[in-house]
C-alpha cells in the first residue's frame, strides 16, 4: 500500500478558497474576483493557502500580491515537496511581503499559468507585482532566500520607503 505524504493531504484541502475570519485582524487576507460567479463577486482568499494553477492566471495578481509560483511534473516530485514544505516555515515574512503560494503539478493541464512561465520540470517561479519574474530557481529555495529577492524588486524598495 501506497502512503500519501502529509503535504499532498494538506496542499489537497487547502486548494479551497477560504473566507477570512472577520474576528483576526492580524489575518492577512487578498480579495479576488470569483470569476465562477454569474457576476463579479469579491472573495477573501488566505494568501498563503496554495492554490492549484489551473483556474488562475497571473493578471489576476496584478498589482494585488507576489506570487510563488511552484512547479513540478507530478505532486511526488521530491522537490516539489521540499518546496511546499520549506514555504510553511516562515509564514509571516511572506504574509509582510504580500504572497501568494500558487503550484501546477500537471503540465498536461496547460494552464495559464504554466504556458505563460514555461517552467522546465521543477522550477520555483516568484512574480513581482508588475507582472515581471523577478526570480526563477531550478530547485527549492528557502525563504530566507526568497524574501531576500523580493526585498530587491523595485517595488519593493519603494513600498519599504514609504514605509508600507
Amino acid at each position: 500500500m501506497r502512503r500519501i505524504p502529509l503535504i499532498f493531504l494538506l496542499s489537497a484541502a487547502l486548494t479551497v478558497p477560504m473566507p477570512a475570519l472577520a474576528q483576526d485582524a492580524s489575518a492577512a487576507t487578498i480579495v479576488m474576483a470569483d470569476d465562477a460567479a454569474p457576476e463579479t463577486e469579491m472573495v477573501a482568499v488566505d494568501p498563503l493557502t496554495p492554490r492549484d494553477a489551473i483556474d488562475l492566471t497571473l493578471e489576476e495578481f496584478l498589482w494585488v500580491a507576489r506570487p510563488i509560483v511552484v512547479f513540478a511534473d507530478t505532486p511526488a516530485d521530491p522537490r516539489f515537496i521540499e518546496q511546499m514544505e520549506l514555504l510553511t516555515r516562515r509564514p509571516d515574512a511572506l504574509l509582510e511581503r504580500d504572497v501568494v503560494i500558487i503550484f501546477d503539478t500537471d503540465p498536461s493541464a496547460r494552464s495559464a499559468i504554466r504556458t505563460a512561465l514555461r517552467p522546465r520540470g521543477f522550477s520555483v517561479v516568484v512574480v513581482a507585482k508588475d507582472g515581471t519574474v523577478g526570480m526563477r530557481r531550478p530547485a527549492p529555495r528557502d525563504v530566507r532566500e526568497i524574501i531576500r529577492a523580493i526585498d530587491n524588486f523595485q517595488l519593493r524598495q519603494e513600498e519599504l520607503r514609504q514605509g508600507q
